[in-house]
C-alpha cells in the first residue's frame, strides 16, 4: 500500500517503478479513500496502542493505493525493500529503501507491507473481497 503521503507527494510512479524493477508483478491495484471505520478495522490490531488515533487520522487524510504484489519470497523481499517502520531510521540504516526515499517518521512512512502470509491473505481480502491461492 502506498499511504496518503506517498500519493500526495507524487511518489506513486517511482514506487511502482521500484516494485517492477525489483522483480515483482502488480496483480491488482486500486486507489481508495479510507473512512474512519475502514481504517480502524484495517488497523484493528493496533487499537490499544497510543498511536492508534493518529494512525487513523493519517490514513484517512487522503487516498491510498492498495496493490497485490506477486513474486517468490514476496513478503520478505517487500519488507526489505520498504525498510524499517520508522523512516528516520530507514534514512540512516537503509538509505536506499522506499521509506528512506519518501517517509518522514514512524507514522508518516509512505508505504505498508504485510508482515506474514496470514496478514497478506487478510489484507488482500479486506480490500479486494476475495483471496486467490496463487
Amino acid at each position: 500500500m502506498i499511504k496518503p503521503d506517498g500519493l500526495s507527494g507524487n511518489y506513486t510512479d517511482r514506487v511502482k517503478e521500484i516494485i517492477l524493477d525489483s522483480g515483482f508483478s502488480i496483480c491488482k491495484e486500486m486507489v481508495v479513500q479510507l473512512d474512519e471505520d475502514t481504517a480502524k478495522s484495517f488497523y484493528a490490531e493496533h487499537a490499544s496502542n497510543s498511536f492508534f488515533p493518529n494512525l487513523v487520522r493519517y490514513m484517512t487524510s487522503g487516498p491510498v493505493l492498495v496493490m497485490v504484489l506477486e513474486k517468490v519470497n514476496a513478503i520478505a523481499d517487500w519488507r526489505a525493500l520498504i525498510g524499517p517502520t520508522d523512516a528516520r531510521k530507514a534514512k540512516v540504516a537503509h538509505p536506499y529503501s522506499i521509506r528512506a526515499m519518501c517517509g518522514v517518521d514512524s507514522e508518516r512512512n509512505c508505504v505498508h507491507g504485510s508482515d506474514s502470509p496470514e496478514s497478506a491473505v487478510r489484507e488482500i481480502s479486506f480490500f479486494f473481497k476475495a483471496t486467490s491461492s496463487g
